[in-house]
């Protein structure tokens, strides 16, 4: 039978319990916060990066990875810069799982593998999933292009989608005043709906973005543009279709990817595989990931995928 005095002492260990764990989950969750905001404005010199080197073979191939949506081009840009440069990587391996992204982040990419293949540098492209849109326009940076029967490429195209909240706006009383030099200067306002003037402002644009990814692929696919513009309507197609389209060279999966780079590069053996890794703390790792399942992640998902995303992308929408 408890005496008050043990009774005291197991009630007073349960509150340092419950206190203790508490401060640990705010003090988790502002740890979580400030790295997340310092991600957010952190620029490349701040941000560390080691390379993971394996196999032993008697040449080198690097990897990068396109594997997001696209909204900057500043990750692949560095890498391709720096590869490039260095004379010990004998080719280089663009994986790509993307459904595309920004217009002008896309096109940057492109330039910076279109680069590296025009140095003499061998790119060798392998489509997992999904290589789509400014995914597809990166892809045709590469000296050769492969994909697996059912992967997913083209959707030539551009989009452009706005939020309107003018109706929920209303209904909660909120007003907007807008003084502007010109028409069409608030084109795209959330709390106005687009006009005809806005409309074929904006489909200018699209018709012009829309001509030079027509360009591009013609030129690097060996594509007459009347015969491209009948497919080039936004669709996507399997890797089997894509061969037969010209829009790939050749199908085969990752492993066959780096075969070829193999061969590209006159390496014989197993090839030592460079890649980019960044660098974290565990502290980092674990908070990263608390970030990503928790409050934080969400709102991170949410800002990019109505607030912080290109007006103009290359993007195919599922």
């Amino acid at each position: 039978m408890q005496t008050d005095s043990n009774k005291k002492s197991s009630g007073w260990k349960w509150f340092w319990g419950i206190f203790i764990s508490l401060t640990l989950i705010v003090l988790i969750f502002v740890g979580a916060s400030f790295i997340f905001f310092a991600k957010s404005i952190s620029t490349t010199g701040d941000r560390k990066f080691h390379y993971e080197i394996t196999g032993s073979g008697s040449g080198k191939i690097a990897i990068v990875e396109l594997n997001y949506t696209i909204l900057s081009a500043e990750p692949i840009v560095r890498q391709f810069k720096k590869y490039r440069e260095d004379k010990s990587i004998k080719a280089i391996l663009l994986r790509i799982d993307s459904p595309g992204g920004g217009v002008a982040a896309s096109q940057e990419m492109y330039e910076a593998i279109r680069k590296t293949r025009d140095e003499g540098k061998p790119v060798i492209v392998s489509i997992g999933s999904i290589g789509a849109s400014g995914g597809y326009m990166a892809a045709c940076g590469g000296s050769i292009i492969i994909a697996n029967p059912g992967s997913i490429a083209g959707s030539i195209g551009v989009i452009a989608q706005f939020m309107s909240i003018k109706d929920l706006a209303d209904k909660l009383g909120i007003k907007e005043t807008t003084i502007k030099s010109g028409k069409l200067k608030d084109a795209g306002s959330p709390f106005r709906d687009p006009n005809s003037d806005d409309l074929a402002y904006f489909q200018e644009i699209i018709n012009d973005d829309y001509q030079q990814f027509l360009e591009l692929v013609s030129k690097e696919r060996k594509i007459d543009i009347d015969s491209l513009k009948e497919i080039a309507n936004g669709r996507v197609f399997t890797g089997r279709q894509s061969l037969k389209l010209r829009l790939i060279d050749t199908l085969g999966t990752y492993e066959d990817a780096i075969n070829i780079a193999c061969r590209y590069a006159n390496i014989k053996g197993e090839p030592i595989i460079v890649r980019e890794k960044e660098k974290y703390s565990i502290l980092e790792l674990f908070v990263e990931n608390i970030s990503h399942i928790g409050f934080l992640g969400f709102k991170k998902e949410f800002e990019d995928e109505y607030f912080n995303k290109p007006i103009l992308q290359y993007k195919f929408e599922k």
